[in-house]
């Protein structure tokens, strides 16, 4: 009986251990795009170098704000009640314009800067109901 025990002990690792094997998911690369194909490979990386070249305006403007902000506050030891004051003062040439969709959020109370996205503007409402339409409650 001895004999016997060992090689179905052998058998039934050898089952259990040879279970379908799972595989670790590789972490997306953070520049890859859902396209892979190499047609429209140069369009992709046109379109990463725009969105790349808007991103780094906008940080590039947010550090321009943020240093004349503390440059005033500096001087004149409170904050600036708007971004205009910042130019009228000379601490800045102009407001920079952020990308389309992006404006630039200032806090009077804190100092701080930052780029938020722009919401759509809200479809005007009908200054004159039609006619057909029942009355609001």
């Amino acid at each position: 009986m001895k004999p016997l025990k060992l090689p179905l002990v052998a058998l039934l690792l050898g089952v259990v251990g040879c279970g379908p094997k799972e595989t670790a998911k590789q972490p997306a690369a953070t520049n890859q795009t859902d396209s892979a194909n190499p047609i429209t490979a140069p369009l992709d990386y046109v379109g990463a170098v725009g969105r790349a070249a808007q991103h780094s305006a906008k940080v590039i403007d947010t550090v321009q704000i943020s240093n004349a902000i503390r440059q005033f506050h500096a001087v004149e030891d409170r904050y600036p009640k708007d971004l205009g004051e910042l130019v009228s003062s000379g601490y800045l040439v102009s407001v920079p314009q952020m990308p389309p969709g992006q404006r630039i959020e200032y806090n009077p109370n804190t100092g701080q800067v930052r780029v938020v996205r722009q919401s759509p503007p809200a479809p005007p409402v009908p200054a004159n109901r039609p006619s057909g339409l029942p009355a609001a409650r």
